[in-house]
Parts: C-alpha cells; structure tokens; sequence
C-alpha cells in the first residue's frame, strides 16, 4: 500500500478559530499566525516592538482564549488542589487569585498557573497546557468534586498597560478602579456574567476579562468602544515575551520544561531552580514532591535561575555564563534576554550553577551585523528585584494616566 498525503485528512490539523477571531483578523495586517493549544494565535498584528510601547503607555489586548481553563467544585476541591500544589490552598479567601506550581513525585516541574477562587467550594484553575490527566490522576482519594474543562467555551482577554482601569471605567465596570491586584470582580454584562481579574502576564497594571464564549465578540466591541480614545490595541505573543522578561516572570519553553513533556534527565527544572521557592510550603500537609523538595531545600539547588544585567548594548540570546573573562568554565546559560526599552538596559535570566553566584559572572555574546559575524565578553551583574515593576501595578486606585 503506497501511502501519500493525500491518504490523511489534513483538515483536521487546521488551528480552531479563537472567540474573537472575527476581530483578531481584522486587526492581524500582517497575517502573522502561529498556534497554542491547537488554538490560531497571533505572534504579532503589526509590529512587535509598537506592540510593545501601546502596553507600556497606554493598553493593549492579550487574547488567552487558548488558556486551559478548569472549574473544579465540591467538598473535596480545596483539598484536591492543596495536595496537588506547593501553595497552601486553605489561606486563600474567597474572590483571590494565587499563582500556582505542580510538581512530580520527584520535585520536577509540571506546570504554572493560576487559581481562582470562587467560593467556598467552587474554583478555576488556568494553566498554559492541557492538564486533564494530571488533574484525574490527583484526583485519587477525593469523591466529593467535579472538574469540568471549559477551554474551549469560556473566552478571556487580557487587558493591560496604564490607561486600562480608565477604559473599564469608561466600558461602564463601576467600581473597578477599587479592585486590588490579585482580586476577582463580577459585573452584568447586558444581563452576561463577566468575570475581572487584576491579574496579567506584563507586571503592568492590568486587568483580565472572563466571559462565555458566546459573548466574547460583544465584550470585545464594548471594550474597544471604550478604549478608542485611550490608544488600545491588540499584541501577540513576541510582545509578550518582552513585557514579561522585564517583569521577570518565567515563561515554558524558555525558563523550563514541563516535566511530564522532558525526555533528558534533570533537563527540567525545580521551583527552588527557578527561584519560586517562596511557592514552596511545607507547614501544610503533604502535596505532590513534598518529600524530593524537601531534600532539595536541605542541599541546596545545582542551579538558580538569575536575573542578570549585562554590560553594553547586545542581547545575551543563548549565551552561555562563564566565571572569568577567559571563558574557560562555563557555568550556566541564559534562557531570556533582550534590550530592554523601559528599563534602559540589557537585561537577561538565566540559569546558574548554584555555587558560583557569589563569584564573577560574563557572558559570552555572539551577535550579527549586517550578515557578518561578531563575538564579545561582557560583565554581568546580578539583579534581586523585578527589572521592571512600577507603582502604578500596585497602586488602588490606580490613576486614570
């Protein structure tokens, strides 16, 4: 049997369309698509860097439709998700949002994501990739709850940068501008339920707009009403990239691999490697890794992911990180660099051997011009805080910019 192309129904390949994709085509010029989560996702509408510059002065539009998105219900869910992460589930109030990490027995990381609680029993956990297995398998032991999977019907949009309480505000959210980060809202949408967030992926202030799907289009429409006279436009995912690099958060595929996805060994990472082991803890009862975090806790990680300033102009992508100027040892690697336009400098994460933080760090730097190869040495210096992190991401209210 001579097998050919032809022999496969390709269609089934194509990439669903997002809740808002009328609007997203009409916005994409470029035509610059790739995928997430089998869902058609924009890397970029017009330019990146323009992208870039509408989230950090005004506001810009994130479309995270293709986020998983899990509401898990019933007398056990609390207990459920407290075992399954390194976060004590029980200190969340109702109407938070806490940042998340789940772990394999041996203390290797699975995912990040976010959960939301919405009562005293009811909650949404949103997470990068499809977690429905993991989540059936930590479910063992717990009758009492129910996971229902919503990522294809419940639509979310980021919405962030300054200018976005005031175009909520405008949209008619009365109240929002006293939402706290990390807070959830809930507002009638002509007779909808919409769900707000103050949560995003920038370290911006933001917002993060939650709607069924069959309503996704006319929340957009009134959101872009509102924010026409406040410069909002739509970004993908390479702006994204930059904008959560300033605010040194990690990002999959970049900062780590997910466990269950890593076939090397110890090519993954851990929570104290990628410096979240504030994420960690270990007063609560036992959760998934417990025992192999602990061991590690006590030892000490191989290596810490590091927030590095680096001397000159040229992005560090793919360096590796030597502990002299000789380059003679190599002792880590950066995951994320770029120039940073906010920040006025040349910033980086990566991943260092544990030991030899105290010591000299430079970084080997390969670079292009003009077709023609280059190569320098540069002096890094490491950084303890956010290189991006302004006060308006925290304040309530946050002024209307």
């Amino acid at each position: 049997m001579i097998v050919t192309m032809n022999s496969f129904d390709l269609a089934t390949e194509k990439p669903k369309p997002s809740h808002f994709q009328p609007r997203l085509d009409e916005l994409n010029i470029k035509e610059a698509w790739s995928a997430w989560n089998g869902y058609k996702f924009a890397e970029y509408y017009y330019e990146v860097e323009y992208e870039y510059f509408c989230v950090r002065n005004l506001c810009g539009t994130y479309d995270i439709c293709p986020m998983q998105k899990y509401f898990i219900s019933g007398a056990d869910a609390e207990r459920m998700l407290n075992r399954m992460v390194t976060r004590d589930v029980t200190k969340m109030k109702n109407g938070r949002v806490s940042y998340v990490l789940w772990c394999t027995d041996e203390g290797r990381l699975i995912d990040d994501g976010t959960i939301f609680r919405l009562g005293d029993e009811e909650f949404m956990l949103t997470c990068g990739s499809p977690s429905t297995a993991w989540l059936k398998k930590s479910c063992v032991g717990f009758d009492n709850l129910t996971i229902r999977d919503r990522s294809d019907d419940y639509a979310g949009l980021a919405l962030q940068g300054p200018t976005s309480c005031a175009v909520l505000k405008k949209m008619g959210l009365t109240g929002i501008e006293n939402a706290k980060p990390f807070t959830i809202h809930h507002f009638d949408f002509g007779g909808k339920p919409l769900m707000v967030s103050r949560t995003g992926f920038t370290g911006d202030l933001g917002y993060e707009l939650w709607i069924d799907a069959e309503h996704a289009v006319e929340m957009w429409d009134a959101l872009y009403a509102a924010g026409q006279d406040y410069g909002i436009h739509p970004f993908g995912e390479q702006a994204t990239n930059m904008l959560r690099l300033e605010a040194g958060f990690i990002m999959p595929g970049y900062e780590f691999n997910e466990a269950l996805k890593t076939v090397h060994f110890e090519f993954d990472q851990t929570p104290f490697e990628l410096n979240l082991g504030w994420m960690v803890d270990f007063k609560k009862p036992h959760f998934n890794g417990r025992s192999a975090l602990v061991e590690e806790a006590r030892r000490g990680p191989k290596y810490t992911l590091t927030k590095l300033d680096i001397e000159g102009n040229k992005p560090a992508d793919g360096s590796f990180i030597y502990n002299s100027k000789r380059c003679t040892t190599d002792i880590g690697y950066v995951t994320s660099a770029m120039w940073s336009p906010v920040v006025k400098s040349n910033i980086a994460l990566a991943m260092i051997e544990t030991p030899y933080l105290n010591g000299e760090l430079w970084a080997e730097i390969n670079y292009e011009k003009e077709l023609r190869q280059f190569h320098k040495v540069a002096r890094c210096k490491i950084q303890d805080a956010p290189f991006w992190s302004p006060e308006r991401a925290r304040l309530t209210p946050p002024s209307d910019f």
